[in-house]
């Protein structure tokens, strides 16, 4: 095993992979010249996890503390109806998101750290509902993690959808890397997949394997706190926490291992190893991996003109060094980082909005609007 002696936080620790981004590819950079601005179009927020657009005036934001959002015109109003959540360390109102039937249905989806079931503390719970006169109607709670634990840590959680009338959402390991991440027949450390009705799809690749949760669409994840549709191969890509280091892209596959913690290129906190190993077979690896850590928050892809620069480029927050991050991928590797927004604050969530322009959650400013400079 290649070891080195690596520089993190001041402390210093062996580690078995590299102690910078370098070695996996180009160092994160500053644009030679800022070509933008931002303007605050939702403020006063303190931990904006999720976003979602109704239409190009109106949007919903969900504060971790538990309160929902609805804002147009930049009129905020805070949105009755939720369930009862569990706000405990990073848990509490998480991601929202319309469903791709929205016009037709009026569906939303959320996700939310829930105190339900016969255990004490709580697991990430889906929910479906519909928005009435600033009124939460016709909640139905679509998926519930089983074996709570008041452990305050990694309830993941983020949502997407395919084009073939799926929703993913992710769950972290809920601090219990030994067991969770790797047991298809408990919750945590999972993307799941369900029709948009909460039904278990009949492909799912574990839905006929006895005592597995059904739901389960792949495993050996963290947590998971970014997830996007490709806008141009449809696929699932998601990211999540690594311990020290480790921070991860990944394309989501069905059925697939992604190792947590068998193999990580990360440590523990305190400087220790976690494993000696950053590759198995049989295990996925991960198409791109942070080190030092980022703590990516956050993910979407420009697909619009707006941007005439940043067409098909992916973008991630950071919690921990306070930017908007700026990837180009050229045939699934990362040849370009770039900061955007530096020292802007802790960056929660980025999302393109039906007006092709981003907007980014930033912990205790609100919602920011990117706004190119003419």
């Amino acid at each position: 095993m290649k070891t080195k002696l690596c520089l993190f936080l001041g402390v210093f620790a062996i580690v078995s992979s590299g102690c910078d981004a370098q070695e996996n590819g180009p160092k994160i950079e500053l644009p030679n010249s800022i070509d933008y601005t931002y303007e605050i179009v939702a403020d006063s927020i303190d931990i904006p996890w999720g976003l979602t657009f109704l239409n190009e005036k109106a949007f919903l934001v969900t504060d971790k503390a538990g309160v929902l959002y609805h804002i147009e015109n930049g009129i905020k109003t805070e949105v009755d109806g939720l369930p009862q959540v569990y706000v405990r360390g990073q848990g509490g109102l998480l991601d929202i998101a319309v469903s791709p039937d929205y016009a037709t249905t009026g569906t939303i989806y959320f996700t939310t750290s829930s105190p339900l079931g016969e255990d004490k503390g709580g697991h990430t719970a889906l929910y479906s509902t519909q928005l009435e006169n600033n009124t939460l109607v016709n909640t139905k709670l679509l998926y519930k993690g089983d074996y709570n634990t008041k452990k305050g840590q990694h309830w993941g959680s983020r949502i997407s959808f395919d084009d073939a009338g799926h929703l993913y959402f992710s769950i972290g390991d809920r601090g219990n890397r030994e067991v969770n991440p790797q047991d298809i027949t408990r919750d945590g450390g999972k993307i799941y997949r369900l029709n948009l009705d909460g039904s278990i799809p009949a492909d799912n690749p574990f839905v006929h394997l006895a005592n597995s949760r059904a739901a389960i669409y792949s495993y050996g994840h963290r947590n998971p706190q970014g997830m996007v549709t490709h806008p141009e191969t449809g696929e699932i890509w998601t990211h999540e926490h690594g311990p020290r280091g480790g921070d991860e892209i990944n394309i989501i596959k069905a059925g697939k291992n992604y190792g947590w913690p068998i193999i990580t290129y990360g440590i523990n906190y305190s400087g220790t190893p976690i494993t000696d190993i950053t590759q198995k077979e049989g295990l996925e690896q991960p198409l791109y991996y942070w080190l030092p850590s980022i703590a990516p928050s956050g993910m979407a892809f420009v697909t619009s003109d707006v941007y005439p620069n940043w067409k098909g480029d992916l973008f991630v927050g950071s919690l921990k060094f306070e930017y908007l991050e700026r990837l180009k991928i050229k045939s699934n590797k990362v040849v370009k980082r770039e900061k955007i927004l530096d020292s802007i604050g802790r960056v929660r969530n980025v999302e393109e909005g039906p007006d092709g322009f981003l907007y980014v959650g930033v912990e205790g400013k609100g919602i920011l609007k990117i706004v190119p400079k003419s």
